[in-house]
Order: structure tokens, then sequence, then C-alpha cells
């Protein structure tokens, strides 16, 4: 008997695509620190124990939700250029959290994510690690330095003070990182 053919996209992808939905308008409407997964499942219209056998809570959602709108999967810039490179890819980050939508979904799922790595975290590391693979063995920087320099700020920001997202604060980082 023939192995079945799973199907891409079909209704999972269309309950994705609503709890995301959900997710995004009820932290318009509400804030993120008021998001539940009950609330989220009845505006998707879908069981709550669906969103809590994928996600097991709140945090958890929005983490992934973050993640999603900036999507791990995009090319990041090539240059050969390190510092360009890292201003083009910080300056994107920014950009993606001046958005008061995206910040707020990331500051809710930060404030309860604990000790847990966020998906979001993970993406970017993986990042980093790309960028610096790429420089090769002489790399003047490490996937932690980047984290540490550029990501934590920019993050940090995010959360506490989000007016400070200025279109120079890519540069400003780089230059710590690497200075001229």
């Amino acid at each position: 008997m023939p192995e079945p053919v799973r199907r891409t996209g079909g209704r999972s992808a269309a309950v994705l695509s609503a709890i995301r939905h959900a997710v995004e308008d009820l932290v318009r409407e509400r804030g993120a620190e008021k998001v539940t997964i009950p609330m989220v499942a009845e505006r998707a219209g879908v069981n709550p124990t669906s969103v809590y056998r994928r996600w097991g809570d709140a945090s958890t959602l929005l983490n992934d939700i973050a993640t999603y709108r900036l999507d791990p999967q995009r090319p990041l810039p090539q240059t050969g250029d390190l510092r360009a490179d890292l201003i083009t890819w910080a300056t994107e980050i920014v950009e993606h959290y001046r958005k008061p939508l995206n910040a707020a979904i990331l500051r809710g799922g930060s404030a309860t994510a604990g000790e847990q790595e966020t998906d979001c975290l993970r993406n970017r590391r993986a990042e980093a690690l790309d960028i610096v693979a790429r420089c090769g063995p002489d790399s003047p920087l490490s996937a932690d330095d980047i984290i540490d320099g550029l990501i934590g700020p920019i993050i940090y920001r995010v959360i506490f003070l989000p007016w400070t997202l200025g279109a120079d604060l890519p540069v400003r980082l780089v230059d710590r990182l690497l200075p001229k």
C-alpha cells in the first residue's frame, strides 16, 4: 500500500494562520500581557487543547508569533563585507521591532520566558552563526559577540526603551563591535 501523501498547507496551515491572526488582533486590542490561550483559541475558532498541545503556554505562543513575523528563512545580507552585513541585518531587526505590534508581541513573550531560550533568540543566534561562518576562521567576531553586542542591546531597547530604536542605532552598535 503506498504511503499517504502529505499535503503542504491545507487545514493545518489554515489553523496556524487563524491562530496567528487571533494573537495579533488580541495583542492590538488588549495588550500582550492579557492574552491567554483560551482567548486565542476562541478567536481562532479552534479547541484550546490544540493550542496547548503545540505551544504549552501563552508566552511560548507569543514568542513563536514574534519569530514568525521575522522570518528565519529570509535571506541574510551577504555582501562580503562583515560591517555592511551586520549593519543591514541589525537595521532590518530594528525596523521590524519599531512596529508597535511586533514589539508588543516580543515583550509579551519575553516577560514570562523564564530560563528557556526562546525561538526568537535561537533564530537570531543561528543567523549570527551564519554571518560569522561566512567570514571563515579569521572572523574578528564570534556569534556570542554579535548576540551580546548587537542583538542584546536591540532587544533590551525593544523591551525597555522602545523610543530609542533610532535609525542610527545599528551603525552605533556595529561601530562598538568593529571599531573603525
